[in-house]
C-alpha cells in the first residue's frame, strides 16, 4: 500500500485540534446552508459523464427542495456508469418514492434510447418529527412502497436543534419554511426535537420495532444524529437483533462526533462507517489525513464512502464520489480498498449482486 503523505503519528497529534476547527466552524456553516435560497439549479453543473466512478455506489445523495436536480444527476450518473444512488430526500419529502419512481422511468427511457445501463436509483426515509416522527407503522408503509434506507431523526432530532437550530416548522411552531432559529438550549430541544430514549434513559421500544423492520425487508439502517447517550442503546439493540446493516452516518462530523476507538468498538459488533464529502467540505473542514487515518484504522471492510451532497455549495454528486476517491487514495488507500469503500460494501447495503 502506498505511503500516506502525512502519517498516521502525525496525523493523530493533530486529531483535537481537527475536531475543535470542525466545531468552531459548523454553527455557522449550518445558518448559511439553510438561509441560501439561491435555485441549485443555476449553481449546480452536470457534466455529460464523469470518469472514475465507473461501478461507485453512493448510500447518501439530496435531491428535495432546494436541493439539487434528480433527474439531471441521474443521466449523470448514469453516463459516468455509476452502479447506485440511494436519495435520502426527494421533493415530495411526506411520499417519497411518488417522485422517485417518475424520474427512474423517465431515466430508463433515456438510457434504453442510448444504450447505456441505467444507474439504480433508491429512495429513503427520515423518520423527521415533522414527518410522523418514531412511528413504524408509517416506517412499514414507507418499505412497502419502496425505499430502501430509513434514518433515525437527523434535522430534526433534539442534537441537531441543541447545536445549530433549525427550522420552526419541523416542530410545529410555525408553518413559515423560510423561518430560522439558531441554537436552542437542551431542556427545549429535547421537548420539540426528536430523542431515542424515553424518560427513564431506555430505548424507547418504537426504535427496536423499526431496526427489526430494516431487518424484515433487508434495509439500510442510518443512526442519524444519535447523541453519545444514545448511541450506544441503538447499538445495543442492533446487536440484540443481529440486524448487520446499520451505519454511522458522516461519524466525524459534529453531530456524531465519533472518536476513534468509538468507531473500532461499533464496527467490530458489525455496524458500518459512511464517511461523507460533507465532512470534507469547507462547509465542516474535516481534515483528509485524518479521515483516511480513521479509515485505515477500522479497517476498509467496515466503511463506505459517500457524498451526502445536494446544497448549491457542493459539486453535484457524483462528481463529490470521485473527490471522495481520489482524495482518500492520495492520503493512503490502495486501489483494492477503494474498490472496496466505494463499489462493493455500499453494494452489499443495498442487497446488490
Amino acid at each position: 500500500m502506498q505511503q500516506p503523505v502525512i502519517s498516521p503519528t502525525e496525523s493523530s497529534a493533530s486529531a483535537d485540534a481537527a475536531r475543535d476547527a470542525t466545531k468552531a466552524r459548523y454553527v455557522t456553516s449550518y445558518a448559511r446552508r439553510r438561509a441560501y435560497a439561491e435555485s441549485p439549479l443555476n449553481v449546480i453543473q452536470y457534466p455529460p459523464g464523469v470518469t472514475g466512478v465507473e461501478d461507485c455506489v453512493d448510500l447518501h445523495a439530496h435531491a428535495h427542495r432546494q436541493q439539487q436536480d434528480g433527474p439531471a444527476l441521474a443521466r449523470t450518473a448514469t453516463e459516468s456508469r455509476m452502479r447506485a444512488l440511494l436519495i435520502k430526500t426527494l421533493p415530495t419529502m411526506s411520499d417519497p418514492m411518488a417522485s422517485l419512481k417518475p424520474w427512474q422511468e423517465d431515466l430508463a427511457r433515456w438510457s434504453d434510447e442510448r444504450d447505456l445501463e441505467p444507474v439504480r436509483l433508491y429512495g429513503g426515509w427520515v423518520t423527521e418529527v415533522y414527518l410522523g416522527g418514531l412511528d413504524p407503522k408509517i416506517v412499514r408503509q414507507k418499505l412497502d412502497e419502496g425505499v430502501k434506507g430509513i434514518w433515525l431523526p437527523v434535522a430534526s432530532h433534539a442534537n441537531s436543534i441543541a447545536q445549530v437550530g433549525g427550522r420552526p416548522i419541523w416542530w410545529g411552531a410555525t408553518r413559515d419554511f423560510s423561518a430560522l432559529v439558531g441554537p436552542v438550549p437542551w431542556t427545549v430541544a429535547r421537548e420539540q426535537g426528536g430523542y431515542l430514549l424515553d424518560g427513564y434513559g431506555k430505548l424507547k421500544p418504537e426504535v427496536g420495532e423499526i431496526i427489526r423492520l430494516c431487518a424484515e425487508y433487508d434495509a439500510l439502517l442510518s443512526i442519524g444524529h444519535a447523541t453519545h447517550e444514545e448511541q450506544p442503546l441503538v447499538a445495543d439493540e442492533i446487536v440484540r437483533q443481529g440486524f448487520k446493516k446499520a451505519m454511522f452516518d458522516h461519524p466525524l462530523s459534529p453531530f456524531v462526533d465519533l472518536t476513534q476507538q468509538e468507531m473500532i468498538d461499533y464496527t467490530r459488533a458489525g455496524m458500518w462507517l459512511n464517511f461523507t464529502y460533507d465532512e470534507l467540505s469547507p462547509l465542516l473542514g474535516v481534515d483528509l489525513a485524518y479521515m483516511c487515518e480513521f479509515i485505515q484504522k477500522v479497517g476498509p471492510e467496515h466503511v463506505t464512502l459517500s457524498c451526502d451532497a445536494g446544497e448549491p455549495f457542493f459539486p453535484n454528486s457524483v462528481e463529490c464520489m470521485r473527490l471522495m476517491g481520489v482524495y482518500m487514495g492520495a492520503f493512503g488507500l490502495n486501489e483494492q480498498e477503494l474498490h472496496q469503500v466505494l463499489v462493493e460494501n455500499g453494494s452489499y447495503l443495498l442487497g446488490i449482486n
